[in-house]
């Protein structure tokens, strides 16, 4: 009694190793490529995304460096501003000490002329009553007392021009 049937068993050996070449020839090579296939697809991914951010960090510094560059700028922008300012004003108060001295002097030299007809108007004056006076004193034949009264007149008449 034969427990085991050789035929039996080396036909079920020939079926096992007919199923496992159709399983590698037609569903293990597939899979196992679509597999690697899927594999290969998730390292370019990656690698992708990689790359994708090393070149957002360079463009990240790239800008980062514009803007220190944009704010440098600015500031050297605001400085001469300032400094253009500060001439402006500076021009502007030494052609308003020029117009003030310039005004001075011309002041000056109108009290001058003022102060010249003033004195050409007193000495007009004097003369015109020295004039008088010669007059009245050839007109009258004068005494003493009649001297010191014309004098007294003359010096009033002086005394009311200033």
């Amino acid at each position: 009694m034969n427990l085991i049937d050789i035929r039996m068993v080396g036909t079920q050996i020939l079926g096992f190793l007919l199923l496992l070449w159709g399983l590698s020839k037609w569903a293990w090579g597939p899979l196992t490529a679509q597999l690697e296939a899927r594999r290969q697809k998730i390292a370019g991914e990656f690698a992708e995304a990689e790359r994708r951010q090393q070149s957002a960090d360079a463009l990240k510094a790239k800008f980062e460096q514009e803007l220190r560059g944009i704010d440098a700028q600015a500031r050297a922008k605001l400085q001469e501003s300032v400094l253009e300012g500060q001439k402006v004003a500076g021009e502007m108060r030494a052609q308003a000490q020029r117009e003030a001295q310039d005004r001075l002097a011309r002041a000056g030299e109108e009290i001058m002329r003022e102060r010249e007809k003033a004195k050409e108007v007193l000495k007009e004056q004097v003369i015109d009553l020295s004039l008088k006076t010669a007059e009245k004193i050839l007109r009258t034949k004068l005494d003493d007392p009649a001297q010191r009264k014309l004098a007294g007149e003359f010096i009033d008449e002086v005394g009311a021009i200033r």
